[in-house]
């Protein structure tokens, strides 16, 4: 899986040097994460509040085509302690225009855990994101975004549980 999310970020990058117009900006967020556990009731679970903070680069391919590469730290699991973690996450959208203020945007997600300290949860996670984007000016702008997780985020050598990260941001931010 890390192989092919390397060889993504690589084709993105490489596509992206071809871009004409990039655009840079920054962004936070509101988080509302949960888990989902298999076998349920693997744990007590109640949804995290958290926020997200980052920056990010967009680089216009078409009129109406972009691609958005965002790098944010992210506050995600569960309202128990024990079930949190924190995160690095690399979103790559592509992302359509579908009018003069609204974009739509679709695309995979590479995140990596920052708590070094924080044992149970794997190194690595991947998830796919889909997210609406509205500009109330030309910089300024707001939207939502939904995370669906796809790998385990447990440590497989340490329990035989599994869970997959969920999360709704509502963010806003303003592009340079």
């Amino acid at each position: 899986m890390k192989k092919y999310v390397f060889a993504l970020v690589l084709v993105s990058f490489t596509t992206v040097c071809m871009s004409q117009d990039i655009r840079y900006g920054v962004r936070g967020a509101l988080n509302i994460s949960n888990l989902d556990f298999d076998p349920e009731g693997a744990f007590v679970n109640q949804h995290r509040n958290g926020f997200a903070f980052g920056g990010f680069a967009e680089f216009e391919f078409a009129e109406k085509t972009s691609l958005l590469l965002e790098i944010q730290w992210s506050a995600e699991g569960g309202k128990n302690e024990s079930i949190r973690a924190d995160y690095i996450k690399l979103p790559i959208f592509l992302r359509f225009s579908l009018s003069d203020r609204f974009l739509l945007g679709v695309g995979p997600q590479a995140a990596l855990k920052t708590w070094k300290d924080r044992d149970g949860f794997a190194t690595f996670a991947a998830s796919g994101v889909v997210g609406l984007e509205y500009m109330i000016t030309d910089e300024l702008f707001v939207d939502a975004r939904a995370t669906y997780g796809f790998t385990n985020i447990l440590d497989q050598d340490l329990s035989d549980a599994k869970a997959n990260n969920h999360l709704l941001q509502f963010g806003f931010g303003i592009k340079l």
